[in-house]
């Protein structure tokens, strides 16, 4: 596996980098898997595939802050992105892999693999949590999401690491859909940083999937006119 720790100016680039790399996967002959590391510095809102605009985002509070909001190819909740998050994507190849078959499979397998690989930094009581968070002492760290295609998948998520929670509070309203564990929680107290280095958490991942060498074939081209052409235009972050 190949490794890339980019981060682009706009959140827009960042969303469709993560796009345009398994597309560049899915449609060449090259095998590469590979995981990518970001870092935004700006806030912003991101909803799922089939996030709804109206019922998800404080949007009167999104537009007050001016706080963009954007829309991802992949399915899972609406979040706020920010300084003191750190993002991974992996793209996988699901040929004659069995744990990346479907996507229960494929959550298990992979949180498994990252909740082994963050345990000698957070200690044991790392656990897996609704479908697809990781969390620590019933409070959860990490959401995760993931995109299909045929060839490869992509599935990335986010890490909380020194994030201003409580902004949180400002501009998304806590979802009628939740895991059980949430417990109708505040996200106050339902979500927690793990106040770690980034750089301790992307050595721990880049270790736990072999991930040695650096990607160099960055598709810039295809991620400037994804940029362009979908995540910047209101008939795609505004189509629910």
């Amino acid at each position: 596996m190949k490794y890339l720790d980019m981060t682009f100016p706009t959140p827009q680039q960042n969303l469709a980098c993560d796009e345009a790399l398994i597309l560049g996967c899915e449609d060449s002959s090259h095998s590469d898997e590979l995981l990518r590391f970001w870092e935004p510095s700006d806030y912003f809102v991101v909803l799922g595939y089939s996030g709804k605009i109206h019922s998800e985002i404080d949007l009167a509070s999104c537009q007050a802050n001016s706080i963009p909001i954007l829309r991802r190819c992949s399915g899972g909740g609406t979040v706020l992105q920010g300084p003191g998050c750190l993002n991974y994507s992996l793209i996988l190849r699901i040929d004659h892999r069995d744990p990346l078959q479907g996507i229960s499979q494929t959550n298990s397998f992979v949180l498994g693999s990252l909740k082994q690989a963050l345990e000698p930094l957070i200690g044991a009581g790392v656990e897996i949590q609704g479908h697809t968070d990781l969390a620590v002492g019933m409070r959860k760290f990490s959401g995760n999401a993931q995109y299909r295609k045929r060839r490869f998948l992509l599935f990335h998520g986010t890490f909380l690491l020194h994030f201003d929670i409580s902004f949180l509070e400002k501009l998304l309203p806590v979802p009628s859909k939740q895991p059980v564990y949430r417990q109708n929680r505040k996200h106050e107290t339902f979500l927690t940083n793990l106040n770690l280095p980034p750089d301790n958490i992307k050595e721990a991942v880049k270790q736990s999937w072999s991930a040695g060498e650096e990607f160099k074939n960055i598709p810039f081209e295809a991620i400037e006119r994804l940029a362009r052409e979908r995540y910047s235009r209101d008939e795609w972050n505004f189509k629910f």
